[in-house]
């Protein structure tokens, strides 16, 4: 038999026929992780096919098989090649994303130098001598990073050949493993031990105290315990443990236990409410396409459409315990790790014992187990950010995508640079499954196809609070008057919050130089006056956005990036939020020597400090990437803010997110024109999200609430549609504006980068590249347009130039050469151009 298999090495790109030897003849399948010899390496990789034949007359056997059981199915196998054709990636890059972490294990060298003074013959060869006596013994990935866009590996052959280095294959070790513990248990019966009670040493002394504390605890908890737990409870040692082992008092044995992130979150049970009638009426619709999907009848993505508060949560449950019902699982996604324990809860009252959380801030430990439930069929329900996707949960039925509109679902960082909702879609086609897109504010590409049937539309108008009785049990305990109005019977429904659009430059002309508002200054002064709370939102973090000479016009820029340096006030740094370059404050401008340099701009910090001055009782919180860099921090900031530990939240994008805080009366947007203008297609829309969005998170609670947007161009059509809540209006000027340019959804996009030490090395390089992809359009004779060679936005970025060149064609990908040199960073549908 034959295995087809591709290598954990990405710049590898086809896959590789080897024979299955007679001991894993019944073993091996599609899916197994095996070790096969390529070169002179060992490396691994992952079975994708069990030919009849191989490709090649001679090949090698399988070296070994790392997991008896198969660790991605068929279908994620098949979406893994799908998704290196759509966004030409390495297949092994691709199935990278379905396996755990600290099981991937890559091949590579480990350098070793020989002979530190030998004559360097080149740039190159210096720069790699001095890397490795500095550091010493390093492999080829380390070596990349150090010295990147340099041609190390020519210069390390002639080393070799020279004799003053060696390299050795190596391939990494798993980092992670199932997790066991020791336990103790009684291997004489309770009833024997009282009739004669063993010797636990010389009565009355410290080591028989304890010996008598453990056998008492063990016959008390009637099950083996822990032995971390049984020192703790009963100051026992080691040495007491093998003393009662010895005696066959205990007998002392390991096992396996799951790392499960969610055993400890506390929730209360609750019961599906009534549905509205909007609930009724999109829950009608939903209902058939489930049941077809459960015996195999495809069915379309449905953009579920609701606005903020209109319910859109309570449909993806009934989904989800439909899907559970026909014996298939569900995975719910969502944008941001600082909303899953706020949706963790929600469903776990609803779905207790069924569910898995996994995001990247869980120990590499809990996310491997986590993995292994799934592949064991222990977990009905995966909930997590876009990397859940990859889980290889038993008969999916359904996918959810909630925030489906937002950038983060985006993988724009590192091959592959996937759109998790046409991956979502894909995979649920495979699967015979439902794909659902939930948004306040869908994307205009989403929207276009859902106009277009291409996907079926769903929507929500209204907003909703809940039951009647639960209303009224509210108001009655917290001694205030809904302003909800019953409707449909049993739910209650407001309108969304009133909107108010301050024209900053009336503010100015009033002699406001303030970051507030008169209006938004009154209506947050009422709002602690009344012990209600407040979000406010800006888009920036820092306490300014850059730093500057009034005389000569210096800007402070970061020497890796040429991007300005935001001010820390806390730390009192000077930082850069692209590679994290740090330098001190200063007051002089070098320059031209003078001392009006200026701090410009407005930061998260600098407006709590701000609020802290005009209202110093006020308990205020500040939540954006800067204060939420430890574990747990999100959920832990969430849960004082819902517990009223706090007044007001200043926070960036993730307070846009998902967020269900009652008492929330006020949000104010500091700044609304913070990326409006920006050079990107997508700009106007992602400000119109961000707006409708963050408005959202006002009046959820019973006293309803309002929104006040600060901006210098109250006329621009993205203001005005979010003031009224008006993404029918919005989608009309952005559609026809998309149209007119031929930007998606009239066509897709591919993005090209190039990055060098040197300016001129990456114009040149772009260059070169844009003039083969215009020969191979006007050989392919095909519609479609270059844009570029040009520098990106933000042109250099820890120390390398960035140039790049933007197609815009019906499938761009197929514009590109089937061979890239390795360096190019391709980005299919980009979601910034930036």
């Amino acid at each position: 038999m034959y295995a087809t298999v591709v290598l954990n090495l990405p710049p590898i790109q086809g896959t590789f026929d080897y024979h299955i030897p007679d001991a894993n003849l019944n073993r091996v399948t599609i899916g197994s992780l095996v070790t096969v010899p390529f070169g002179n390496r060992t490396v691994q990789g992952i079975v994708i096919n069990t030919p009849s034949s191989p490709a090649v007359e001679d090949t090698k056997p399988i070296d070994s098989l790392l997991d008896p059981d198969p660790v991605l199915t068929t279908h994620q196998i098949d979406l893994a090649l799908w998704m290196a054709q759509e966004y030409r990636s390495a297949p092994s890059e691709c199935l990278a994303l379905m396996l755990p972490p600290g099981v991937r294990q890559r091949a590579d060298y480990l350098y070793h130098l020989l002979d530190s003074t030998v004559d360097a013959k080149s740039a190159t060869e210096s720069r790699l001598i001095s890397l490795l006596v500095k550091r010493g013994d390093l492999r080829g990935r380390q070596i990349s990073r150090a010295l990147p866009h340099q041609n190390w590996k020519r210069a390390a052959n002639s080393l070799i050949r020279r004799h003053a280095l060696e390299r050795q294959p190596v391939l990494d070790a798993p980092k992670v493993g199932p997790k066991r513990v020791r336990n103790a248990r009684l291997i004489i019966p309770p009833h024997e031990l009282q009739k004669n009670p063993p010797s636990f040493g010389r009565p009355g002394t410290k080591a028989w105290e304890r010996r008598a504390k453990i056998v008492e605890m063990l016959i008390k908890e009637g099950e083996p315990i822990n032995i971390s737990w049984l020192y703790a409870e009963t100051a026992g040692t080691r040495a007491d443990l093998r003393f009662l082992e010895e005696r066959e008092v205990i007998a002392l044995s390991e096992a396996e236990v799951w790392r499960d992130p969610i055993e400890e979150i506390d929730f209360v049970p609750t019961q599906a409410p009534p549905l509205t009638k909007d609930q009724l009426r999109v829950w009608s619709q939903l209902q058939a396409p489930l049941e077809g999907a459960s015996i195999g009848e495809p069915s379309p993505p449905f953009v579920l459409h609701g606005v903020t508060g209109s319910g859109k949560t309570e449909i993806y449950m009934r989904a989800v315990e439909a899907t559970i019902r026909r014996g298939r699982s569900a995975i719910l996604l969502v944008p941001e790790i600082a909303l899953t324990p706020q949706t963790i809860r929600r469903f776990l009252a609803r779905f207790p014992g069924q569910l898995g959380l996994s995001h990247s801030q869980l120990s590499p430990g809990e996310r491997y187990d986590t993995w292994r439930r799934c592949r064991a069929g222990k977990i009905n329900l995966m909930i997590g950010p876009r990397s859940a996707l990859f889980l290889p949960l038993d008969k999916i039925g359904l996918i959810i995508l909630d925030e489906s509109h937002d950038d983060s679902y985006k993988e724009s960082e590192r091959s592959p640079r996937y759109q998790t909702r046409d991956v979502a879609i894909q995979y649920s086609s495979l699967l015979d499954a439902m794909c659902i897109l939930g948004s306040a504010t869908p994307d205009v590409v989403t929207m276009h196809r859902a106009a277009g049937e291409t996907y079926q539309h769903l929507e929500m108008p209204h907003r909703i609070l809940g039951h009647v009785e639960r209303v009224k049990t509210q108001s009655q305990r917290l001694g205030v008057k809904a302003k909800y109005v019953a409707r449909d019977g049993e739910a209650s429904e407001i309108e969304l919050p009133p909107v108010r659009v301050v024209d900053m430059r009336h503010e100015l002309r009033a002699g406001n130089r303030s970051l507030f508002s008169r209006p938004l200054l009154s209506a947050l002064t009422e709002t602690l006056e009344h012990q209600e709370q407040a979000i406010l939102y800006l888009n920036r973090r820092g306490s300014s956005t850059y730093v500057f000479c009034r005389d000569c016009g210096w800007v402070a820029k970061c020497p890796r990036c040429d991007n300005p340096l935001v001010f820390h006030h806390n730390a009192d740094r000077l930082m850069c939020h692209h590679c994290g370059y740090q330098t001190g404050s200063r007051h002089d401008c070098p320059e031209c020597g003078g001392n009006r340099v200026r701090y410009f701009g407005a930061g998260t910090k600098r407006i709590v400090n701000d609020i802290q001055e005009k209202f110093p009782s006020a308990r205020i919180l500040r939540w954006d990437r800067d204060a939420t860099r430890r574990k747990g921090a999100h959920d832990v900031l969430l849960a004082n803010f819902a517990a009223h530990k706090a007044d007001v939240l200043v926070g960036t994008q993730m307070i846009s997110k998902g967020l269900d805080i009652p008492l929330v009366t006020l949000v104010g947007v500091i700044s609304a024109d913070v990326g409006l203008n920006l050079p990107d297609y997508r700009a106007s829309e992602r400000v119109f999200q961000i707006l409708t969005q963050v408005a959202g998170r006002a009046g959820r609670g019973l006293l309803g609430g309002r929104v006040i947007i600060q901006t210098y161009q109250p006329d621009h059509y993205v203001i005005k549609a979010a003031s009224k809540h008006d993404y029918a209006g919005f989608y009309q000027d952005e559609i026809l504006f998309r149209k007119e340019l031929k930007y998606p959804p009239y066509s897709r996009l591919a993005r090209l980068i190039w990055s060098a030490p040197s300016r001129e090395a990456a114009r040149a390089m772009t260059e070169r590249m844009a003039k083969t992809l215009r020969r191979r359009i006007q050989r392919m004779d095909t519609q479609a347009e270059l844009i570029g060679p040009a520098p990106c936005f933000i042109e250099r970025i820890r120390g390398n130039y960035r140039w790049q060149i933007v197609i815009r064609a019906t499938i761009p990908a197929n514009i590109l050469p089937d061979e890239l040199a390795e360096g190019w960073q391709v980005d299919i549908d980009p979601v910034s151009l930036l």
